[in-house]
């Protein structure tokens, strides 16, 4: 399997080297009826296809069901068609079917499966990037780095260049540098110190155009000294035309080597493995904390676990703050949440946010319990940065109640969200002149209460018939021009004028309607009970 392909290259790796590598603990070892040193040659991604060759290969069952139950079946054809082993998704709610694993023992086929905090994804990235490792050191590519990662890789080409090394990832994060000579200019000391390329450094690189040329170019680029910055070559790290970062030499108070050129270019395909791994980690430790968070949030799993993942003391209060966009897709619906994403994690450096579909949620570790101040502040300043998205869409912020322990995280994101729902409501039902974008509970606690009740009250109204019932039914099928007429009239307290304003009617169409309710129907609206159910009724209805 050779690097980014799905493993139709020459070279192997075998069993015992992925899981050598895997140190993250992505996959685990079931069984392995012929020993862990059976040769790996590439990877299967479901089904391909009866053409695919399964020879040496290693299976991810990706269209099993969730129930697992067809893996025995998987297993058996995987193994019939000579594949070398199969990876099954693993999860708590979801035991290993004991067919399956005595499948595999029948057949002689290894069988993993992988953490339930990975996914597909993660799991392809390994076996390539392990697979890199092997490829490092075969004749086409040329000899191995000296042990040590890329610190030594960089150290040796800087020998090899006369000059100074840096190994940046996409994000123009420094990966490795070799050692700073005195003559080192002072972007290179800042970019070293900072951990990353400066911001101004970023914006000149790109208005020069040297940043487009390094996305496109395959060889190395030669930049020569101008003023105080020194003659500079930079090359990016490809994986099969995959971008994953660059390596940048620099003059360090002397010419680069006339052989530079050939010893980076050199360096840039033996860097592929690493950056590779750093890519996985950065992705698994992500992935991991979302993991984490999510079953924080949503209640399942250890909490005292999720919160070590995340690094936050059991005893620190925290609250949720979520924010939920209307659920119209398009690209400015993804953009919004992003824009608010990033705006957190700017702001509130020790917030962790998680992404689902529809919202955001960021927990924030607080400073007192009893200051929902910072909390809100919060809320406040994520409704901003979504009206300078392109089509943007409505996003509601619910700012939790603080709890006194991260443990009880689920309890504030439960809050947070009865807020976002209020919201909805009091706008649907235009209770505020301008419609309100966030809030705590505190400022619409009546409306939480009310929501509640009529959550209580639905089963009841459900089982239940008589002259409101009867309206509400006809009237929906109708179309729910009665409905949303009692709706207003009962919201403004029975004061005509303003019900019709609020429908956009004539005072009297107003009257028209409501007076047709109480002949059709035979409701008598001056009863304290029955302007009580019919409330209930069209709110439940949905009408306000």
């Amino acid at each position: 399997m050779t690097p980014g392909t799905s493993g139709d290259g020459p070279g192997h790796v075998t069993l015992r080297q992925i899981l050598a590598y895997d140190d993250e603990g992505m996959l685990r070892l079931l069984l392995a009826p012929a020993g862990q040193d059976l040769a790996v040659h590439g990877l299967i991604v479901g089904d391909e296809g009866p053409a695919r060759p399964h020879e040496g290969r290693i299976v991810l069952a990706t269209s099993l069901a969730p129930d697992l139950r067809d893996a025995s079946a998987v297993v058996r054809e995987a193994a019939r068609r000579g594949a070398a082993a199969v990876v099954l998704r693993e999860s708590p709610a979801t035991p290993l079917p004991d067919e399956a694993m005595a499948a595999a023992g029948e057949c002689g086929i290894a069988l993993l499966a992988r953490a339930e905090w990975a996914d597909w994804g993660d799991t392809v990235a390994l076996l390539r990037s392990a697979t890199s490792y092997a490829a490092a050191g075969r004749d086409d590519i040329g000899a191995p780095d000296p042990g040590g990662g890329l610190a030594a890789l960089a150290a040796s080409t800087a020998r090899s260049c006369r000059g100074s090394i840096t190994v940046e990832d996409t994000q123009f994060r420094v990966l490795a540098h070799s050692a700073t000579g005195p003559g080192a200019d002072g972007v290179r000391r800042s970019t070293i110190l900072g951990g990353r390329v400066p911001e101004q450094r970023v914006a000149e690189l790109r208005r020069s155009g040297l940043l487009r040329a390094l996305w496109t170019s395959q060889d190395v680029i030669h930049r020569p000294a101008d003023g105080d910055s020194p003659e500079r070559l930079v090359v990016a790290v490809r994986n099969h035309g995959e971008m994953l970062g660059s390596l940048w030499a620099a003059a360090d108070g002397q010419g680069l080597s006339p052989d530079a050129t050939r010893a980076l270019r050199r360096a840039a395909v033996l860097a592929v493995p690493h950056l590779l791994r750093h890519r996985l980690d950065e992705s698994g430790t992500a992935r991991r904390e979302a993991q984490a968070l999510r079953g924080l949030l949503h209640g399942t799993g250890d909490r005292r676990t999720h919160l070590w993942s995340l690094g936050i003391a059991p005893g620190t209060p925290c609250a949720v703050v979520v924010a939920v966009r209307d659920s119209t897709g398009g690209p400015g619906a993804d953009r919004t949440l992003d824009a608010l994403a990033a705006q957190a994690a700017a702001t509130r450096p020790t917030g962790r946010i998680l992404r689902e579909q529809h919202r955001i949620a960021v927990l924030l570790p607080v400073r007192d319990e009893g200051d929902p101040r910072e909390v809100l502040a919060l809320a406040r300043e994520l409704d901003g940065p979504s009206a300078g998205v392109p089509d943007a869409v409505t996003v509601r912020i619910g700012a939790g109640r603080t709890v006194a322990s991260g443990l009880d995280a689920s309890l504030s994101y439960a809050s947070a969200l009865e807020v976002v729902r209020a919201l909805r409501d009091r706008e649907a039902r235009g209770c505020d002149e301008q419609p309100v974008r966030y809030a705590g509970p505190d400022e619409v606690g009546p409306t939480i209460d009310a929501l509640r009740l009529l959550d209580a009250a639905r089963p009841v109204w459900e089982s239940g018939d008589g002259p409101v019932h009867e309206l509400i039914r006809a009237d929906l099928a109708a179309g729910g021009d009665l409905v949303r007429s009692l709706a207003a009239y009962l919201g403004t307290g029975g004061d005509i004028p303003a019900a019709a304003r609020r429908l956009l009617l004539h005072p009297n169409t107003l009257r028209y309607r409501i007076r047709r309710a109480r002949e059709r129907f035979g409701l008598d609206l001056d009863d304290p009970d029955t302007r009580l159910v019919l409330a209930v009724a069209v709110r439940l209805a949905g009408a306000f």
